[in-house]
C-alpha cells in the first residue's frame, strides 16, 4: 500500500499459503497488545481440530499463523515484533484502504471510549464497500461489560440466577456507555445484509486481568510497593466483577475467527462469582502483607481513574452460556482471578520485569556493611534485614498483636500461640544476656526472608549468617526430594537463598583506626569498644578460618562470593556494576517530583558556583590589575627618584662655579642699579655686566 505515509514496517515474507490477516487497533495498548500477540502466535484454523485445545504454535512450524495488522496510538511506540504492519496517525481514506487489505477486523473499544466513532465508521465503510471485498470478511466488536451495568436480574425474587447471553435484549448499559450499545446494535445490524460477505459479531468482555495487568494494576502496584499499610478497597467492596483473563478474551477472539459461528453475541467472562472485595484481598495476600481497607469512593480520586472506579463498582451476576455450548471453549483460568492469583501473580512479575534481588552482605565488624546495605537499598529499594531489626520487628508484632485483640473461640489458638512465642523470646532474651540463642534467630530470619516483601522486592542480608551450619540451617529446603537416602542436588530454599554474596575486607589496622575515630557514645551503642571491638574481631577471623565457614558454604552452591577490598575500592560502586539494573517499579510521582527538584536545585548550585567562580576570577583579574598598577607606580616613582637624584648630583659643580664666579658681579650690578636709578635698568645691569667680563 504505497499511498500510506504512516511509519509502515513489514517483517514477515509471504507465506507459501495466504496467511489470515487480521488487524487490531491500537496495538499499543494493554487489551489488543496482549489479544494480538497471542494470535500471531496461533495457527490459523488450529482451534478447528476436534479436542485439541492448544492453541499456541511453534512458529519454526510451516503452517501460516494469523498476520497481525494494527494502528498505534503513540507516535512514538516501538515497533512490535508479533505485528507484520504497524501504522500510526492514518487518515479515513488510508485506513479503509488497510482495512479492505485484511481478512477479520477486530475493533476493540473496551478500553479507550473515544474509539468508538471510529469503530461506528469503520463498519459503517466496510458495510459500503460490501461489493469490492476480494474475499470475505469478518468484523468482530470487543465492547465492556458496562453495557449490561444497570441490567435487572432474570428473577428479581432471586439475585443470584445468573443473567446469560439470552438475555441480551434485555440488557441495560450504564448511562455513560449507551454509545457502547448503541454501536452493538449497529454491528450486528449490518452483519444481518449480506452474511456470508461480511460477519459481524460481538464480543462482552468483563474486567480483563493478566500479563503484567490494567484494571486491577493499581492494587497490585501498591501491595508489591508495600509503602501503605494496607490495600484500599473503594467502598463496600461486595459488588459482583465479572472478570476475564485477556488471553482467555483472545482465545474467544480466535474461536469465532476459525468457526465463524451462526451465533453472533458473546459475553467472555470466566466462572468466577467473586466481589471486589475477594479479588483486593486475593491480591494483598499474594503480593503484599495481606491488609486491606475498605475506604470511601470519594477517596479513590488521584489513586484510580473515575472511569475505572465505573468498572470495578459494577455488580452483576453473569455467566458465559454460549462460548461453551456453540464454541466449545474451556477458558485456561475459567475458576477466575482468585483461584488462579499464584499464576497471575507470576505473569505480572514476569511481563513487568519485577523480579527480586537478592544479596548477602559479610564481613568483620566495621568495615562497613550497614552503611553500604543502606544504600544498596536505597537503589534497588529493597529490604534491609538485620539480626537486631528483624529480632524488635518479631516481638513488636507479637505484641500488637496480643494488644489488638480478645481471646474468642475463633482466634484463641492463635493468640495462644502468640504468646508462647513472646515469652519464649524474652526467657531466651533474658538467658542470654539479652541476646536471643541461635534457633530462635534462624528461625526469625527464615520468617522475615519468607515474607511476601522479601520475596517480591529482595532483599540485603547484613552480616549473616556468620557459620557454615547457620547458613545451612537458614537456607535449606526440607520439602526436597531425595532419592536414595541422598538429595540429586545441594538442598538449598531458592526461594530465600541470595543471588549474590559480597564478603566485604580491610586491614586489621584500618578496621581499629576506623573504631577508634567514633565517638564514644556511637562505639558503646555498637558495642565497639576497644576491648569488645578486639574481641569481635578475633572472633570473626578465627570463624573464617574454619575449615568449613560460611563462604564455603556458599561456594559449594555454586554462588560465589565475590571479595572486596573496602580500604581501596568504591564498594557501592562494585557491587552496582556487579548486580546490575534495578528489577523493580522506577520512580513514583513523588519520588519522581522529588528527584526532579533535587536535580533543578543542582543545576541551580552549579549557576551560582559558576557565577561565583566567574565573579571570584573577575575579582582575581581585577586585583591582579590593582596590583600590576601600583607595581608601575610604585617603579615609576623610583624611577623619578633616580632621575632627580641623579641631576641633583650632576648640578652640584655648576652651582659652585656660579656662586664663584657669576653671581657676586651680578650682586653687585643690581646694587648699583639700585643706587643709580637708571631709566632701564635691565640696559644698566647688562651694560654692568659687560664691562665687568673678566675676559674683555
Amino acid at each position: 500500500m504505497n499511498d500510506l505515509h504512516s511509519n509502515q514496517t513489514t517483517n514477515m515474507a509471504n507465506s507459501k499459503s495466504r496467511a489470515t490477516r487480521v488487524f487490531l487497533n491500537n496495538i499499543d495498548s494493554y487489551s489488543s497488545k496482549n489479544i494480538a500477540q497471542f494470535l500471531s502466535s496461533c495457527v490459523v484454523g488450529a482451534s478447528l481440530s476436534e479436542g485439541e485445545e492448544e492453541d499456541k504454535h511453534d512458529a519454526s512450524s510451516d503452517e501460516p499463523c494469523f498476520q497481525i495488522v494494527g494502528t498505534v496510538a503513540n507516535k512514538d511506540a516501538k515497533q512490535e515484533s508479533f505485528a507484520s504492519e504497524q501504522y500510526w496517525s492514518l487518515s479515513r481514506d488510508e485506513l479503509l484502504q488497510c482495512l479492505m487489505r485484511c481478512d477479520v477486523i477486530v475493533y476493540n473499544i473496551t478500553e479507550h471510549t473515544d474509539l468508538i466513532d471510529e469503530a461506528t465508521w469503520a463498519i459503517s465503510a466496510l458495510h459500503s464497500e460490501i461489493g469490492h471485498f476480494e474475499s470475505p470478511k469478518i468484523f468482530i466488536l470487543l465492547s465492556p461489560i458496562l453495557t449490561w451495568a444497570m441490567t435487572k436480574p432474570p428473577d428479581p425474587d432471586d439475585p443470584d440466577i445468573p443473567l446469560t447471553e439470552e438475555d441480551y435484549k434485555k440488557r441495560r448499559p450504564h448511562p455513560n456507555f449507551k454509545e457502547h450499545t448503541s454501536t452493538e446494535r449497529l454491528v450486528l445490524k449490518l452483519g444481518k445484509t449480506k452474511k456470508s460477505i461480511l460477519g459481524t459479531y460481538i464480543v462482552t468482555s468483563g474486567l480483563q486481568y493478566g500479563m503484567g495487568e490494567n484494571m486491577f494494576h493499581f492494587f497490585f502496584q501498591t501491595a508489591w510497593l508495600g509503602k501503605l499499610s494496607s490495600v484500599p478497597i473503594f467502598g463496600p467492596g461486595t459488588n459482583n466483577i465479572p472478570a476475564v483473563h485477556v488471553h482467555d478474551l483472545a482465545r474467544v477472539v480466535q474461536k469465532i475467527i476459525d468457526h465463524k459461528p451462526k451465533t453472533h453475541y458473546f459475553i467472555a467472562v470466566d466462572d468466577s462469582k467473586s466481589t471486589f472485595e475477594d479479588i483486593v484481598k486475593a491480591i494483598a495476600s499474594a503480593v503484599g502483607s495481606g491488609q486491606t481497607e475498605k475506604v470511601l469512593k470519594e477517596d479513590a480520586s488521584g489513586n484510580i481513574t473515575e472511569t475505572e472506579l465505573l468498572y470495578l463498582s459494577v455488580n452483576l451476576r453473569i455467566e458465559s452460556v454460549f462460548i461453551k455450548e456453540r464454541l466449545n471453549i474451556s477458558l485456561d483460568f475459567e475458576s477466575g482471578i482468585v483461584d488462579n492469583i499464584v499464576r497471575v501473580v507470576e505473569e505480572f512479575k514476569q511481563t513487568r520485569q519485577l523480579l527480586p534481588i537478592k544479596i548477602c552482605l559479610l564481613g568483620p565488624p566495621a568495615v562497613g556493611k550497614s552503611t553500604v546495605a543502606e544504600e544498596l537499598c536505597k537503589y534497588y529499594k529493597l529490604h534491609h534485614v538485620t539480626v537486631d531489626e528483624a529480632v524488635s520487628e518479631k516481638i513488636r508484632r507479637l505484641e500488637e498483636l496480643l494488644e489488638r485483640n480478645e481471646k474468642t473461640a475463633e482466634n484463641e489458638e492463635l493468640l495462644s500461640a502468640a504468646e508462647e512465642k513472646l515469652k519464649a523470646i524474652k526467657n531466651s532474651m533474658l538467658q542470654n544476656g539479652g541476646q536471643l540463642d541461635n534457633q530462635q534467630i534462624i528461625h526469625i530470619i527464615m520468617e522475615k526472608l519468607n515474607s511476601m516483601p522479601c520475596r517480591n522486592q529482595g532483599f540485603v542480608l547484613d552480616g549473616y549468617p556468620k557459620t557454615y551450619s547457620q547458613a545451612n540451617e537458614l537456607f535449606q529446603d526440607e520439602n526436597m526430594e531425595v532419592e536414595d537416602g541422598r538429595a540429586t542436588e545441594p538442598k538449598y530454599n531458592k526461594v530465600m537463598i541470595p543471588e549474590f554474596v559480597f564478603s566485604l575486607d580491610a586491614t586489621d589496622d584500618f578496621l581499629k583506626a576506623r573504631v577508634r575515630s567514633l565517638q564514644q557514645n556511637v562505639a558503646e551503642m555498637k558495642h565497639y569498644t576497644q576491648e569488645e571491638f578486639t574481641d569481635s574481631l578475633a572472633k570473626f577471623r578465627q570463624t573464617l578460618a574454619e575449615d568449613e565457614s560460611v563462604l564455603d558454604y556458599f561456594d559449594e552452591l555454586e554462588i560465589h562470593p565475590e571479595h572486596i577490598d573496602c580500604e581501596n575500592v568504591a564498594v557501592v560502586e562494585k557491587i552496582i556494576k556487579t548486580v546490575g539494573r534495578p528489577m523493580n517499579y522506577g520512580l513514583s510521582p513523588e519520588e519522581m517530583e522529588e528527584e526532579k527538584k533535587r536535580k533543578e536545585h543542582e543545576r541551580h548550585q552549579q549557576l551560582k558556583q559558576g557565577e561565583a567562580e566567574n565573579k571570584l576570577r573577575e575579582t582575581m583579574e581585577n586585583d591582579k590589575f590593582a596590583s600590576l598598577l601600583e607595581e608601575w607606580n610604585r617603579n615609576t616613582a623610583e624611577v623619578e627618584k633616580q632621575e632627580h637624584e641623579l641631576l641633583e648630583a650632576r648640578s652640584v659643580p655648576m652651582r659652585h662655579y656660579l656662586m664663584k664666579y657669576v653671581m657676586p658681579t651680578v650682586v653687585q650690578g643690581l646694587v648699583d642699579c639700585c643706587k643709580v636709578k637708571p631709566d632701564d635698568p635691565v640696559d644698566f645691569l647688562a651694560e654692568h655686566l659687560f664691562r665687568s667680563n673678566p675676559d674683555d
